[in-house]
């Protein structure tokens, strides 16, 4: 007789096997990409303070008050930030917060949830040094 399909101990064994590589792919995944969002962010606030000394470098050492007036220093296209309402922006799971004034600035990446979306705070202030927090 000639059978045709899988038993059901074959079709068991190939689920069992498939459960123990997602167990051990889904932690190490989860893992990545909380590194790669704690990346992201320094890039960003480090993208953002060097938008805003270039900003002040030519504007004779007054720094923006405005992301719109820091809009044509900035590498990339797009801000983190929210505008002059200091409402945060979430972005790949940090919090940005800008807070800009003709004298200064303070620049702040907060992961949302801490040991999920990131672990590290980053802030950066007037004179472009990044600090974790």
């Amino acid at each position: 007789m000639n059978r045709k399909g899988f038993t059901l101990v074959e079709i068991m064994i190939v689920v069992a096997i498939i459960a123990l590589l997602a167990a051990i792919a889904i932690p190490n995944f989860l893992s990545a990409q909380m590194v790669a969002n704690t990346r992201a962010a320094r890039e960003n606030i480090r993208n953002l303070s060097a938008a805003c000394e270039r900003y002040a470098a030519a504007n004779s050492g007054v720094y923006p008050a405005t992301l719109a007036q820091l809009a044509t220093f900035m590498d990339k296209t797009g801000s983190y930030c929210a505008d002059a309402s200091g409402a945060a922006t979430t972005f790949k799971g940090y919090q940005y917060r800008c807070a800009l004034a003709p004298g200064s600035y303070t620049l702040t990446a907060n992961p949302v949830t801490i040991g999920t979306t990131g672990t590290v705070t980053y802030t950066a202030t007037t004179g472009g040094v990044v600090t974790p927090l």
